[in-house]
């Protein structure tokens, strides 16, 4: 059922976990690129958004809508033309460009739908990564990498290189090293959207597990409404808006 009573000026406030605490708020959000030297493109359109921390939210939309850039705004891996983020309290606009780098490593997590796994290095050496750029010890690095691996399915696989997986195991490995460092926020980018029908049905269990037993917020980029339903909400995107709001629950499990 569309809520259309929490869309009011292109704002949406999340009521899915009204106890818990707000992990990310925007506010005014804008973005504008130009292809060429005179089209200007708006991307985004001032989005206001509000989502408790726990929550599980799909975007969905038509292509060119905004959904991927509303992403890589959240996940400061671009910069916004206006408006504010604020991620777990803090206000992102007022960290420096070093101080940005190490709070996006330690507080958010990617997964992508083409995986980016280091093809040169084995799934655990690819997991343990982000732990090696926190300074962490090589040996303890690499315990918790395996821990992680086995927690996903992985466990026999730990000394394959990407090449040598299918690509719904790359996705696990994908997903491990996404949770490797305990993000509080994690974005994925059509995170199924090369996975046969089983492959992603096994994926989304796993955000779902990963949702309740860490409480972490996930936010899933998404053409696809199964997957979609999957998640506490959906959020629809149309010309750089929010258009509307859907919550669930969608399904009797999940």
């Amino acid at each position: 059922m569309i809520k259309n009573d929490l869309l009011t000026n292109n704002r949406v406030y999340s009521s899915v976990k009204d106890d818990k605490q707000t992990i990310l708020r925007i506010k005014g959000l804008h973005k504008r690129y130009f292809e060429g030297k005179s089209n200007e493109v708006h991307a985004l359109r001032g989005i206001d958004l509000e989502i408790k921390k726990g929550d599980m939210m799909a975007i969905m939309g038509p292509s060119g809508c905004g959904k991927t850039t509303l992403l890589n705004m959240i996940g400061h891996l671009d910069k916004n033309s206006g408006g504010d983020i604020n991620i777990d309290g803090i206000d992102t606009a007022t960290l420096s460009d070093g101080q940005m780098t190490a709070f996006r490593r330690d507080n958010i997590g990617f997964i992508f739908q083409l995986f980016n796994l280091f093809p040169f290095l084995t799934a655990v050496e690819n997991v343990e990564t982000p732990l090696l750029l926190q300074n962490m010890k090589v040996g303890v690095a690499r315990e918790q990498a395996k821990m992680l691996l086995r927690d996903t399915g992985m466990g026999d696989r730990l000394y394959h290189h990407p090449l040598e997986l299918s690509g719904g195991q790359q996705q696990r490995v994908a997903i491990a090293r996404a949770l490797i460092t305990q993000p509080k926020i994690i974005l994925g980018d059509e995170p199924t959207g090369d996975l046969d029908s089983n492959t992603s049905a096994e994926i989304m269990k796993i955000f779902r597990r990963i949702n309740i037993n860490n409480d972490q917020t996930l936010l899933l980029v998404t053409h696809n409404r199964w997957i979609a339903e999957h998640c506490d909400y959906i959020i629809h995107m149309t010309d750089g808006k929010i258009s509307s709001v859907e919550h669930g629950p969608f399904k009797e499990e999940k």
